[in-house]
């Protein structure tokens, strides 16, 4: 259980504090202590030792910086509190550093490794000898003064974990937070209930009774005027303020954008209207502004910041239309966490990743001014999902597989009209001989030690064999800092040498519309195979790499639980290779690839 505003607890001796030092995973530290039935506070690195004394324990989250640079955390009296305290990714680095170690660059993980202990420390009682653990560091620990244990290694990091049991501190350069992370939950169990002496919690507080009080208290008087995207997230916080509001005090608009997947209008009006919910939906076919506003560019961060303005545009002549506008009002979102984490809005310094819709510059004065609420920003998308269980919704809604607000627009890639080079042979090592490697001269946003990273991808030919893929992966991107994504060819035209990246490629409706039948190809697939709940998510993306004239589609099946981290999901061969084929009989497709990256290195979605 978290604090439900950043800040001192009331009880801060049953609470852990957990300093944000711009970590990407910060908010989980929080959400898996909560999950464990323990509360903790999130606090900026500002805070002083005086305060941090008075928590049962503190932990230091990752972050974007190096140690050693000049803009570092430096947080007064750290080895001073008289509390444990266990720290994370940087967090581990910022303690060695404070206990005299030092901190070099060098010896990049991003992913999973595989973590071997040297001792059986108290933080790994109940854990194995060898364990799996998620990596993002570009930093590592090396020379621990004599004080210090080296507690685990991995192959590339000497340092993965440390102790002082004595005075109960310790380092970790992994992240115990994520669900990828093999034995994380009781990495963390030890640390509050065996270090610190804490005892979980029972939260007798029904979560839909306290936020449908919630928005109740916040909206008061007012009016709420919803966006509606038809995802998840926007319907059940809509549905949340459905019932926590009288009729004449919500307006919930759907803005058909024209980057909607196929039926997406449809499947939204039968979901909400077993609720009657539809009642308070307006529907706009805003699709011509959308595709004007977006005419000839590229850029995937202005893409996205133009669909935000759009939308409060939309949003803006619509309260006049419904005739809101003579009423107080407040905006209505259904922004989730990882939505503010990735884009930089989280408290402490954390990177900018991407920036989602609900959280342009428009977005950000409105929330400055007070106008808006959204009653899931401090909750995950599994979260989410049962929040919309407990309210009664379908678990076709529930349990759809996530899609961003912008919609098919960012999973559209663009080129502008400069001639890009051609794709480059790559030399892979003697172990991965059956596999031919190009790297192609085309960006994808990425996530790699907590930062934003914008690099090329790898394109791989060879044998469908998940764990050779999944190695070459963590290899090309953890080795130098040239490449975030690695696909690997499924379906029609295969001379990966030969590849272009046409030029000239915006977004209009003729590729959006080839988009939205090969995403619908894919889904209907794995409907007929029953492979649905097999995957978390299932981004279908258009690339402009031609091989034959034409363009490429990748498959991006993902799996994970809140978002922050994912695995690439290993398909069935034959769905999968039934899905590429059908694609590449589209006109136009050349080619069909499945990206075979984990986040990190790269983002789910590609902009």
């Amino acid at each position: 259980m978290s604090s439900p505003i950043e800040g001192p607890t009331v009880d801060s001796k049953s609470a852990i504090a957990i300093v944000d030092l711009g970590g990407q995973y910060c908010h989980l530290i929080s959400r898996r202590l909560r999950d464990l039935g323990v509360w903790s506070d999130i606090l900026p690195p500002t805070t002083g030792a005086d305060v941090l004394s008075k928590y049962a324990g503190v932990i230091l989250s990752g972050g974007p910086r190096s140690v050693y640079e000049d803009d570092s955390f430096n947080i007064r009296g750290l080895l001073n509190i008289g509390a444990p305290v266990l720290g994370i990714c940087y967090g581990h680095q910022l303690l060695a550093r404070e206990l005299g170690a030092t901190v070099a660059s060098g010896s990049e993980e991003y992913g999973t490794s595989v973590l071997s202990l040297k001792v059986a420390d108290t933080l790994f009682i109940g854990t194995e000898q060898q364990q799996t653990v998620w990596m993002s560091h570009s930093d590592t620990v090396v020379d621990l003064p004599p004080n210090l244990t080296t507690v685990a290694s991995t192959e590339r990091c000497e340092v993965a974990a440390f102790a002082d049991c004595e005075r109960k501190l310790f380092g970790v350069q992994f992240h115990p937070e994520v669900t990828h992370t093999q034995h994380g939950k009781e990495i963390l169990e030890n640390f509050v209930f065996r270090v610190c002496g804490l005892s979980a919690k029972e939260d007798a507080d029904d979560q839909v009774h306290r936020l449908v009080e919630e928005i109740r208290t916040r909206v008061g008087p007012r009016s709420v005027f919803f966006l509606v995207s038809g995802g998840v997230d926007s319907t059940v916080a809509f549905a949340l303020c459905a019932r926590a509001l009288r009729p004449e005090q919500l307006v919930g608009v759907y803005i058909d954008t024209g980057f909607m997947r196929k039926g997406e209008s449809e499947e939204l009006a039968s979901n909400l209207g077993v609720f009657r919910l539809a009642e308070r939906l307006k529907i706009k076919d805003e699709s011509a502004r959308f595709f004007r506003g977006l005419e000839g560019i590229v850029d995937p961060e202005k893409k996205r910041q133009i669909i935000g303005r759009l939308f409060i545009d939309v949003q803006s002549e619509a309260i006049r239309e419904y005739g809101v506008e003579g009423r107080h009002w407040l905006l209505g979102q259904g922004t989730i966490y990882p939505d503010t984490i990735e884009s930089g809005g989280s408290t402490g310094s954390a990177a900018l990743i991407k920036t989602h819709h609900n959280r342009c510059e428009e977005v950000r004065e409105l929330l400055a001014a007070g106008k808006v609420i959204e009653p899931l920003n401090k909750f995950y998308k599994d979260e989410v999902r049962q929040i919309g269980a407990a309210l009664g919704l379908d678990a076709k809604l529930t349990k759809r597989w996530p899609f961003p607000g912008p919609g098919l627009a960012i999973r559209c890639l663009c080129t502008n009209g400069a001639d890009a080079p051609a794709a480059k042979a790559l030399r892979l090592s003697s172990d991965h001989g059956e596999y031919q490697a190009v790297s192609l001269p085309l960006r994808s946003v990425g996530v790699q030690g907590d930062g934003r990273t914008y690099r090329e991808v790898v394109a791989l030919r060879g044998p469908l064999d998940y764990d050779c893929l999944r190695g070459l992966a963590s290899e090309l991107c953890n080795i130098g800092k040239a490449y975030n994504r690695v696909i690997f060819h499924l379906a029609g035209e295969c001379d990966l040498p030969s590849a272009r990246v046409s030029s000239g490629r915006y977004l209009t409706r003729q590729r959006v519309e080839l988009l939205r039948e090969a995403d619908w190809i894919a889904r209907k697939g794995m409907e007929h195979a029953g492979s649905v709940d097999a995957v978390w998510q299932f981004p279908v993306v258009l690339i402009p790499l031609s091989l034959h004239g034409g363009e490429s589609i990748v498959l991006r099946p993902v799996n994970s639980v809140d978002g922050m981290t994912a695995n690439f999901a290993g398909l069935g061969s034959a769905t999968l290779y039934s899905i590429a084929q059908e694609i590449a009989q589209l006109p136009g497709i050349d080619s069909v690839f499945l990206d075979v990256s984990d986040k990190p290195p790269a983002t789910i979605e590609w902009e």
